[in-house]
């Protein structure tokens, strides 16, 4: 199993290398986004990239853009910033996790390890593979979405584990930690804003899809909740 690490730093895409074997992974390594983006498309084996925000020619931003037009693979976004409005920019654009440098090293393969488990394994339980909610269609398998007249939505790999956590428990209201504890995988740690920001993009791409349906539907100052009758 490969994994990209993509920043302008040679000494961080080393240092991170150097852990990421020590887990018995495979390393690529890109030092810009065209770069990244040239390897993504020429490796298919990658399962998930290590990105950082602020490069040259083309930043991290942009590259998450591009992956997200026709794939889904995770991705860890590393920030030298340290304000809450650049990393709900890159969440918002599609990215699946963030670490603030500077970093330990540690804490980013223990992200990288939920993220892989979370794309290999979303949520198995004994739910049935397919389920239908409202004007949408679940498919737990093959990690798909699409309308009932068939029109496919397209989904990162936490906003898939959202949608399939409150529609595999209709009515059921699920607080910001909660969904980030069984999504993420991860104990909740200033989760709330994380949580709001995968919801609202997931909103926006079902809302697109289903002329203003709305699925999802917030429970203030408790969470959220997909109702059923």
């Amino acid at each position: 199993m490969k994994i990209l690490v993509v920043d302008d730093d040679k000494d961080i895409v080393e240092l991170l290398s150097i852990y990421i074997k020590n887990e018995g992974y495979e390393v690529e390594k890109a030092y810009d986004g065209r770069e990244a983006l040239t390897k993504l498309n020429t490796n298919p084996d990658i399962a998930l990239m290590i990105l950082d925000i602020m490069m040259p020619h083309m930043d991290g931003i942009e590259v998450i853009k591009e992956i997200r037009k026709d794939s889904q693979i995770p991705v860890l976004m590393l920030s030298a910033k340290t304000g809450d409005l650049d990393k709900i920019q890159g969440l918002i654009q599609g990215a699946d996790d963030y670490v603030t440098k500077p970093f330990n090293p540690l804490e980013v393969m223990a992200r990288v390890k939920s993220l892989l488990r979370r794309s290999q394994h979303a949520v198995t339980n004994d739910i049935p593979d397919v389920l239908e909610v409202g004007p949408l269609i679940i498919k737990k398998d093959s990690h798909e979405v699409e309308t009932v007249d068939g029109k496919s939505i397209q989904l990162t790999a936490l906003e898939f584990g959202i949608l399939y956590l409150l529609a595999s428990h209709p009515n059921r209201v699920f607080s910001a930690d909660d969904i980030f504890e069984r999504v993420w995988q991860q104990e909740s740690v200033v989760s709330a804003k994380t949580v709001m920001v995968h919801v609202s993009h997931l909103r926006d791409k079902i809302e697109e899809a289903t002329n203003g349906e709305k699925v999802i539907q917030t429970v203030w100052g408790v969470g959220y909740k997909i109702e059923t009758h």
